[in-house]
């Protein structure tokens, strides 16, 4: 083997080797430590550019142990926020205090500043309290009903029902939320998103924003979530759905859903980030991915061609999950409850 191949091969033998060792369960593969080591691979490059033109046993040990320690390091890396990896916290900088909140809705602010300027100790302004936020529930505009939610920094839960179309109890201590709705054509639209400010990550602070929704189980529901650093937990075994489409770069997203209708779609495009979606046992199910270098497992499906997967009464089947995947380097599943 030239010696000026050896490397990238060994790159390619030891991302390969991961991949495998990860769907076949014999390691568990965490994808956050991509965030907090990705200089591995510039040391990995850097080495290898300087002694490119030197062919001595000693400076190909030396390129080998370098790319070998550096995935070792990769693989069993050990950090305390290791199981938050996803959650960057995220801190606003208000570009306009005096902003009056002139939203359509019933919110109910009951802020608790525990600073007396309202700001953090880095400059920031900061935003603590607790808000309601409805939205009324009528079946003659609201047979079929959007939600379209936006916002990140923030861990979102969605499971119980309300005799509202919409209700969110919100605990804010960055930015602020606020609900707006509007008609298209027959569907009633739901905007639930984060007030634009400007702001940064910290990935130290346990406080975080939280938003826990719920939604009327008449209509049916088209559900958008488009988001950036966020952890999401859905459970919507309650509720008719049409469509899914989540969106986000780091981001942890765990959803469950119930029976299908005649076409229930579910669309997932992620950066680095881990998606759980379950589906019923007795569901007929299509999967296609394009995941680049992510990890799928699809438990209970077949598989159809490359990047297609089939429950086995798919055909068959009057009701069926459309689900469409898609990544950078996340860890994809899709699981038979």
């Amino acid at each position: 083997m030239r010696n000026d191949k050896l490397v990238p091969g060994l790159i390619l033998v030891m991302i390969g080797a991961i991949f495998l060792l990860h769907n076949f369960h014999v390691i568990h593969f965490y994808w956050g430590n991509l965030f907090h080591l990705w200089p591995i691979f510039l040391v990995i490059g850097g080495v290898n550019l300087v002694f490119a033109n030197n062919k001595s046993p000693w400076a190909t040990i030396l390129k080998i142990s370098v790319v070998v320690a550096g995935f070792a390091l990769l693989v069993f890396g050990n950090f305390n926020d290791r199981g938050r990896w996803w959650w960057p916290h995220y801190y606003y900088n208000n570009s306009n205090d005096s902003d009056d909140n002139s939203d359509n809705n019933s919110n109910n602010d009951n802020d608790d500043n525990s600073d007396d300027d309202g700001s953090s100790k880095s400059g920031l302004v900061k935003v603590q309290g607790n808000s309601v936020f409805t939205e009324p529930f009528s079946a003659a505009t609201a047979h079929v009903a959007r939600l379209n939610i936006s916002g990140g920094g923030a861990t979102y839960n969605l499971s119980d029902t309300t005799n509202q179309l919409f209700t969110a109890n919100t605990k804010e201590f960055f930015g602020k939320y606020q609900l707006d709705h509007h008609q298209e054509d027959s569907v009633y639209v739901v905007d639930f998103s984060m007030k634009d400010h400007k702001g940064h990550f910290n990935w130290g602070d346990d406080k975080s924003n939280t938003a826990d929704m719920k939604l009327n189980v008449n209509p049916e529901w088209e559900i958008n979530v488009e988001t950036g650093a966020t952890k999401l937990d859905f459970d919507l075994t309650k509720f008719k759905l049409r469509s899914l489409k989540l969106s986000g770069g780091a981001a942890s997203f765990t959803v469950r859903v119930g029976q299908p209708l005649a076409a229930t779609n579910i669309n997932v495009s992620t950066g680095v980030s881990e998606v759980t979606i379950e589906i019923p046992q007795n569901a007929a199910c299509h999967i296609e991915t394009d995941s680049g270098l992510s990890s799928n497992t699809f438990d209970g499906f077949t598989k159809k061609d490359d990047g297609h997967y089939e429950t086995t009464n798919f055909d068959a089947a009057k009701n069926k999950i459309y689900i469409h995947m898609s990544g950078g380097i996340s860890d994809f599943k899709v699981r038979r409850y």
